[in-house]
């Protein structure tokens, strides 16, 4: 079922959500369909997208997905035709992004969001190192994003697959950069996990045990209502098909509330 988009008439509440899309690997022709499908259903007002092969416009094939109408800015990360994206629906008006270089092929991309009512929100996306072996290269990561933010006095939104579960070094530096996790403020406690989704591909990545490592992560005068899984149903005709490799998450936020 889609989530009905809170922002309708009401420019200061938001859906806002983000996805890995484990860019065009994992069967990619067959998850497209699954994938704008659940774009058309949600429609949120901002999705932070990781992955993403801006080669085959894979931003703005989700953003034509349904009937909003969306702009895109994109951070690379590694490569120029890949990396994160910010997908923004209108009415919202996006500013340029803003870029920051991360170690290990990884970045982050902040963009300034412009809300019907006149408030500003800024919204960011990033991808933290993967590997298992790789706490303090997230942990290094996530607070290079945190000084990089921490002049920001606004509401902020931080998304993204932060590869790290709720007990590693990473998810503390966020909370003690005051950000609070939408998820665990929602529900009192993160999902158990948004990797692997179930999906069954040849040479799939399978290094780990399955565990939450995506997050929506909010700052100042934000208020989360509610916030859940996305992106979270596999095809019906195959129990091994998902949208991607990992899960989405979904959040609907009031901004000054």
């Amino acid at each position: 079922m889609a989530d009905p988009s809170p922002s309708r008439g009401r420019p200061d509440e938001l859906l806002v959500a983000t996805l890995n899309l484990r860019n065009i690997a994992d069967r990619w022709p067959e998850r497209i369909s699954l994938l704008l499908a659940d774009m058309a259903a949600l429609q949120p007002d901002l999705i932070g997208l990781q992955e993403c092969v801006f080669a085959v416009q894979q931003d703005r094939l989700l953003g034509a997905a349904g009937e909003g109408r969306y702009e895109s800015r994109r951070g690379w990360a590694g490569r120029p035709e890949y990396g994160n994206a910010v997908l923004g629906r209108a009415p919202l008006a996006l500013a340029d992004g803003q870029r920051l270089e991360l170690d290990h092929n990884r970045s982050a991309l902040r963009v300034p969001v412009s809300l019907p009512s006149g408030a500003t929100l800024d919204f960011v996306v990033t991808h933290l190192h993967h590997l298992m072996t790789g706490e303090a290269v997230r942990e290094a990561q996530a607070q290079a994003v945190t000084r990089w933010l921490a002049a920001i006095a606004g509401p902020l939104v931080v998304v993204g697959d932060f590869n790290a579960e709720p007990t590693e070094p990473t998810y503390r530096v966020m909370l003690d950069a005051g950000f609070r996790s939408a998820h665990g403020e929602a529900n009192g406690a993160e999902p158990a996990v948004t990797w692997p989704s179930g999906i069954k591909a040849p040479g799939i990545d399978d290094d780990g045990e399955p565990g939450c490592l995506d997050y929506i992560w909010v700052r100042g005068p934000i208020t989360v209502g509610a916030c859940r899984l996305a992106f979270d149903r596999p095809a019906v005709d195959d129990a091994t098909l998902y949208p991607s490799d990992h899960l989405g998450l979904s959040a609907r936020i009031r901004i000054g509330g």
